[in-house]
């Protein structure tokens, strides 16, 4: 004879116990009590991929080893178990609604499967408390049968687990000192002039190349904070041939000595013009501007010196950037003689 299938009515759900009880009595078997989780142990030996833990919370809601999620209907006597194995669901995504089951043992689950079980370091980014978090997990699959500290990671993973929270987050994430930031802008003034010679300092260039010029300068960082320690000069420039360094505070330098002997910072935050912000007077005796980037190609003279006229009795220094220093000057002096009169 065809038995009638186990009935699928979610608001009267089956147990393992209720079937096997009325195919006993269908087919005539009798025999005393048995334990539900031998026919645990049986399924899952079957279907081990149907093996399954129940989650943290009050919801009887499960992970099965394969990585599903599955839900049992309240009531089905099943709630409190730590795990079971599903024999039937509705396959449906991303959380099954488990129809038939059966409690399994721990002891029987490592007896079973002792052999299959993993010891996995897991060292990643924790969003919430902001640093590398290391875990040493036991699991089956995808069940996480044991989460305990790991108390002592590897230096190299815990740097890994940082370099992801850097591509996750962006480089605002580092802590760019006054001095690391010069040294960018710089760079990218000269990579502007030669993209061959000089190393790309974008955001997606250096995200892109973090395990070169950032890693190895970690030096064993854990927490965000631990970050503001990390010397970001130095990872970039690293990332210059060391034939080339010289020539950074040739073509590039960070100052500029004025005739008045003062030492003047170069902005180079926007590479295509680069600004000597100088008082007019300490110019006084310049013959020619200071140059950067190696001469010439560094500045586009001839539109400005065309279109502009120095006061008389004073020389005009030649070159852009000493003359937008000079321009600039002589209109905020204008301004002010004309607010005087006013």
């Amino acid at each position: 004879d065809t038995l009638p299938p186990a009935s699928r009515s979610i608001a009267e759900p089956c147990s393992v116990r209720d079937e096997s009880r009325r195919l006993l009595k269908r087919l005539g078997v009798s025999g005393g009590a048995r334990d539900e989780h031998d026919t645990g142990l049986l399924i899952a030996l079957a279907y081990p991929d149907r093996i399954a833990m129940r989650r943290p919370g009050r919801e009887p809601r499960f992970v099965l080893r394969n990585g599903r999620g599955a839900s049992i209907p309240t009531g089905a006597g099943l709630e409190a178990e730590a795990f079971i194995v599903v024999a039937d669901l509705d396959d449906r995504r991303p959380e099954s609604r488990v129809f038939l089951a059966a409690p399994l043992s721990r002891a029987d689950l490592d007896a079973a499967y002792s052999d299959q079980v993993e010891r996995v370091a897991v060292v990643e980014w924790d969003d919430a408390a902001q640093e590398v978090s290391a875990r040493m997990q036991t699991r089956l699959g995808a069940m996480v049968l044991a989460d305990d500290t790991l108390v002592a990671p590897a230096a190299e993973e815990v740097a890994r687990a940082l370099l992801e929270a850097v591509r996750k987050y962006g480089l605002t994430v580092l802590h760019w000192t006054i001095d690391a930031a010069r040294t960018r802008d710089r760079l990218a003034f000269l990579h502007r002039l030669d993209a061959t010679g000089w190393p790309d300092v974008s955001d997606e260039a250096l995200l892109g190349t973090v395990e070169s010029w950032l890693l190895p300068f970690l030096g064993g960082a854990r927490r965000r904070a631990e970050l503001e320690r990390v010397p970001l000069g130095e990872g970039l420039l690293s990332l210059v041939a060391p034939q080339r360094r010289r020539l950074l505070d040739e073509l590039a330098p960070e100052r500029v000595e004025v005739p008045t002997g003062s030492r003047i910072a170069v902005d180079y935050t926007q590479p295509e013009a680069p600004v000597l912000a100088v008082r007019l007077q300490e110019l006084f005796g310049l013959e020619d501007t200071p140059r950067v980037g190696g001469g010439p190609r560094s500045f586009d003279a001839a539109p400005a010196l065309a279109s502009a006229t120095a006061d008389a009795g004073h020389a005009r220094p030649r070159g852009i950037l000493a003359w937008r220093v000079f321009r600039r000057a002589k209109g905020a002096a204008r301004a002010l003689s004309q607010t005087l009169l006013a």
